[in-house]
């Protein structure tokens, strides 16, 4: 039987059995490893029962991609590589010089990760980039989605992590903003005045998380009681709970529902 051929690419074989399409990308070996992870779900107390307690690997964070950047849906500049994550950074560089801002000083790294855009911010910065990035007629990301909260305690120095997501109607074009925080000194300024759909984004992140929001306008916890100890979403929060009453019977916290030997 003679040898299928890709019709897109008639120079490469086609896998008969659609494994090659099955297999996801690899994530290059490269970037800013800040930690080991053992197991699945991070049970050390012999509590993982998912078959995965002896699976170990690094985590690593994407380091900063160089120049062209590229885009999906290239650019207008005609030379190779350019794309639309260039003239988005091109633009943002341009209107920091114009407002007497160093970009080196501004933006901490620039990562294409995944088909997506990420400038990461020094956080003292971070509301006046916001606005760059609203105002700017070129860039025009009208809309923010929220902030999500992320903890890496291996990240020293930057355990604290808040993600933005923006997306500009106008063009069509969506790009992610990302601050970090010490443990130890948790404050990023708040873009409530540059979003106001951020208020509640903002309250469920410090909820969780311990992010503190300065200039938030009432910064206080939107899901857990007002009186609760620590932020359920860090990862050093502790595994457990609490028990529940329900219809006369209490049902134990679920650390305590089963035993492991």
């Amino acid at each position: 039987m003679s040898e299928q051929k890709n019709p897109e690419r008639p120079d490469e074989p086609n896998d008969r059995n659609g494994q090659d399409e099955a297999v996801p990308a690899q994530r290059e070996d490269t970037g800013e490893v800040i930690g080991t992870r053992r197991g699945m779900f991070g049970a050390a107390n012999g509590g993982d029962t998912s078959g995965y307690g002896g699976l170990v690997r690094t985590v690593r964070l994407p380091g900063a991609s160089t120049r062209p950047y590229g885009g999906p849906r290239g650019g207008a500049s005609g030379s190779s590589g350019y794309g639309e994550f260039d003239e988005i950074a091109d633009e943002l560089e341009g209107a920091l010089d114009e407002q007497g801002l160093v970009p080196e000083d501004v933006i901490e790294k620039t990562v294409v990760d995944r088909a997506e855009l990420t400038f990461h911010i020094e956080r003292s910065r971070l509301p006046a980039v916001a606005r760059i990035l609203r105002d700017d007629p070129a860039l025009r990301f009208e809309l923010c989605t929220g902030v999500s909260g992320v903890h890496f305690p291996g990240d020293k120095g930057r355990e604290l992590h808040a993600v933005y997501h923006l997306r500009s109607i106008t063009h069509n074009r969506l790009v992610r903003l990302e601050v970090s925080a010490p443990d130890a000194d948790p404050h990023v300024p708040s873009l409530v005045e540059v979003y106001p759909t951020n208020d509640w984004h903002e309250r469920e992140t410090y909820d969780f998380f311990g992010i503190v929001f300065d200039g938030h306008p009432a910064l206080t916890r939107i899901m857990m009681p007002d009186d609760w100890q620590g932020f359920p979403q860090r990862k050093d929060y502790p595994l457990g709970g609490i028990p529940v009453e329900y219809k006369g019977a209490q049902i134990p916290a679920p650390d305590q529902r089963r035993s492991y030997s």
